[in-house]
């Protein structure tokens, strides 16, 4: 999903995408509440019989719909108040949810679901299939808008004629009876079950959204419901009747106004606090009292420039590639972000599992970049069209990482580089843009199929190879770990070297969390976490 926490972007945007959030880079507040995970300990339920208030800051989510989530500002709230059949654990396993158990068929082709027995909405109603095959249904219905149901449901039989407007229901969703749901896919593919802990595949109670104005009060099945929600803060509270281990918590408040998150942290008004590089430095002062409550975890998300491929000058593959010789990414990440990134040296960011590449792909090499634009179709930078990067946000002062961008293409190439914010960085087709990607799942097809295939919603490039689509297509269907990572090493060097994207760096993120804050692990990507914490005064 779209990284909602740009170091590029002024202010954040959409899920596929992005809103509104402030830069990283410029201290100022953008997404804020933490992405942690539980351990399962059941001290907090001892000694404070689930009782306690979590208290964190965050921006306005664009929506809770799930079948609309695009960004990860949506995506926090989303997956603690609705579910799906299943979901990610801290150690990012798909694991059941909703569905107790389920039965791959020998062809790979047919995923049969069973229901927990104890599953019910917030509002008391069971959850039976029906529900699932509705939410799926109603996710790819035309209708219901969603911009990302083509790209995490399009596996299922009969998707596509759904969100084409040619069918009326998913032909392959079956409910076998009310506690059993079977879904078909088109053929047999390693990352589908990876794909159900999307959102898009959330299960919600049809009776709810036909009320309308549902989501102010959603009833989801979530181990916590939304109780208040205002300019200023949301709140989310215990679901008493949630089907798995009840939260240890009773209430969480997320702040999203009142001053400097790092101050109410400081001052005791908050529990847990993403840190900004203006405070990194005394974070990791020993000596700082701040340094025992500090948490660093890289993150599984890639932040970059990308080209429209079909305009100019960026359709001449040697100006791309001059532009990404250009920049020299470890200075971005250790300088210019203060530690809060590490250089990216490909597309996928590591520590996804299994996967892992020869070589960095990225290197910095500023004379060879002169020498590649003169060598181009435009003769040099004096030839160049204007250019102008897209970033997101609302015109103002421009982020530090993106003047140290703009400044290297200035110093490195001669290149200079007009900067407009606004806040729909794809509106328009700008030929480039600044943005970045937050993985939804762990595993290569979330960064390189769904980004670069030429068929894909999310490739926002006009990127198209014949190879790459080929070699991609191949790693949908191959069973073996092995030989499906070396299809995606294959694809990521193509991709590479045809340069759609220029990979800047992965977030690494520094996280202050209160010492009386228990049962919690920091995870590299969303997942839900808010049931496991609890709160040891």
């Amino acid at each position: 999903m779209r990284r909602n926490r740009w170091l590029l972007a002024a202010v954040a945007l959409c899920a596929l995408c992005l809103t509104s959030a402030l830069c990283l880079t410029c201290g100022a507040t953008l997404w804020v509440t933490t992405r942690t995970q539980t351990t399962g300990s059941g001290l907090g339920d001892l000694l404070f019989g689930g009782t306690g208030t979590l208290r964190l800051y965050s921006v306005e989510p664009q929506t809770l719909d799930p079948a609309l989530v695009q960004y990860t500002d949506s995506a926090e709230y989303v997956v603690e108040i609705f579910s799906g059949l299943v979901a990610l654990d801290s150690r990012l396993q798909v694991v059941p949810d909703l569905a107790e158990r389920w039965e791959i068929s020998e062809d790979g082709l047919q995923y049969t679901f069973y229901l927990r027995e104890g599953a019910r909405f917030h509002n008391g109603r069971q959850v039976v299939a029906s529900d699932v095959k509705y939410s799926l249904e109603r996710a790819c219905d035309p209708r219901t808008g969603s911009a990302v149901a083509s790209v995490y449901l399009d596996d299922i039989v009969g998707a596509s004629e759904m969100l084409s407007g040619q069918a009326s229901e998913l032909r392959g969703v079956e409910v076998v009876d009310e506690r059993t749901v079977r879904i078909k896919i088109d053929a047999p593919k390693a990352h589908f079950l990876p794909k159900l802990t999307y959102s898009t595949a959330f299960v919600v109670d049809r009776d709810s959204v036909d009320r309308g104005d549902w989501l102010r009060h959603p009833n989801g099945t979530g181990p916590f419901r939304l109780t208040a929600f205002s300019a200023e803060q949301i709140v989310l509270e215990r679901n008493d009747l949630y089907y798995r281990e009840q939260a240890k918590l009773q209430k969480v408040v997320f702040w999203l106004a009142g001053g400097s998150p790092m101050s109410m942290y400081e001052n005791g008004e908050l529990d847990v606090v993403q840190v900004w590089t203006g405070d990194v430095e005394r974070v990791l002062d020993p000596s700082n009292p701040l340094h025992a409550d500090l948490i660093v975890v890289p993150q599984l998300d890639i932040s970059y420039l990308g080209f429209d491929v079909r305009q100019p000058p960026f359709e001449d593959r040697q100006v791309r590639e001059a532009i990404s010789l250009a920049i020299d990414r470890e200075k971005l990440a250790e300088v210019v972000l203060n530690g809060l990134g590490l250089a990216a040296e490909g597309i996928v960011p590591p520590g996804v599992p299994d996967y892992s590449r020869q070589r960095p792909l990225l290197p910095f090499d500023p004379v060879r970049a002169r020498a590649l634009l003169q060598s181009s179709s435009y003769g040099g930078n004096e030839h160049l069209p204007a250019i102008v990067l897209r970033i997101a946000g609302e015109d103002g002062e421009l982020p530090r990482d993106i003047e140290a961008v703009v400044a290297m293409l200035r110093d490195n190439l001669g290149i200079e580089v007009q900067v407009e914010q606004s806040e729909d960085v794809f509106g328009g087709q700008p030929s480039l843009f600044a943005s970045g990607w937050s993985a939804d799942y762990p595993d290569p097809h979330n960064f390189l199929d769904l980004l670069f295939h030429s068929d894909s919603a999310l490739n926002r490039s006009g990127y198209a190879n014949a190879r790459v689509d080929a070699l991609l297509e191949a790693a949908r269907l191959e069973t073996q770990t092995g030989q499906r990572m070396d299809l995606y090493r294959q694809a990521e060097e193509l991709i590479i070297a045809d340069m759609p994207w220029v990979p800047l760096w992965h977030s690494v993120d520094y996280v202050l969390r209160k010492p009386y804050i228990k049962g919690t692990v920091h995870a590299a990507t969303i997942v839900p976490w808010l049931a496991g914490v609890y709160v040891e005064r």
